[in-house]
């Protein structure tokens, strides 16, 4: 039986803490979406509200929800002190495809993590706000390129498009939440043989055939459904007594 008390604002903090949300503007960072104020013991996670929702809430005795993109939540189909949370651009940056270390850990990363390219946002009045890295330069074991696909699609499930390019064996990895002719040059400077997106960016296509990079993109939403599962262990991790629940 689960003894944990929790509140949604507990939740809220530690997530604000771990996706680091101050790096964001005010109306990007997330958060209480719907206040609720039942204890939670149960919490169920989704990309997005889905047909049945409110049947899956009331069958698994949710607590609360936390949601990628809450946009379209009918909200009064749901018990009134269940509350909602939500964090969609921090989420994105953070636990998908971009300086991610849960997907490091996964890719079986052998060395420190390095940064590469950079977004940064202002506040309302023109204040810059922290820095924030969109993806990660990292070494691995040496393998044929075929083996770090095969690895890849077991992670997440599968993959959109790649290529192999002129790589016949890979020991370094960018994983990279965008793809411009820009970051293809500098990963491959950099001493990258595999450059791991979301979504493969033809205007980045001359990059690619004069570095010889190898490219895997594996689609952002399938990206985003493999970040589901790194937000429930994060979570278990930290409340191990807490029941997450995730919907795909």
């Amino acid at each position: 039986m689960n003894n944990i008390t929790l509140s949604l604002t507990d939740i809220s903090d530690f997530l604000r803490n771990e996706l680091a949300v101050e790096r964001y503007p005010a109306d990007e960072q997330g958060g209480i979406y719907r206040p609720g104020n039942r204890p939670i013991a149960r919490l169920g996670i989704a990309l997005e509200p889905f047909v049945g929702l409110a049947d899956w809430v009331e069958q698994e005795q949710l607590d609360a929800l936390w949601l990628h993109r809450p946009w379209h939540l009918q909200a009064d189909t749901l018990p009134s002190d269940v509350g909602v949370l939500y964090h969609h651009l921090p989420f994105d940056e953070t636990l998908t495809i971009g300086y991610c270390e849960p997907l490091a850990s996964q890719l079986d990363a052998t060395s420190d993590l390095e940064p590469i390219g950079y977004k940064q946002a202002v506040t309302k009045t023109g204040e810059p706000l922290p820095k924030r890295a969109i993806g990660m330069l990292l070494d691995i074991n040496g393998q044929e390129f075929d083996e770090c696909l095969d690895h890849v699609k077991d992670l997440l499930g599968n993959y959109d498009r790649a290529e192999a390019g002129r790589q016949h064996d890979v020991d370094r990895i960018a994983v990279v939440g965008a793809m411009t002719d820009e970051l293809v040059r500098e990963a491959a400077e950099r001493g990258a043989n595999v450059y791991l997106t979301g979504q493969y960016r033809k205007p980045a296509q001359d990059a690619v055939n004069e570095t010889g990079m190898a490219v895997i993109a594996v689609g952002h939403r399938r990206s985003e459904e493999w970040g589901l599962g790194a937000l429930a262990d994060l979570l278990r991790t930290r409340w191990p007594d807490l029941t997450v629940l995730v919907h795909a």
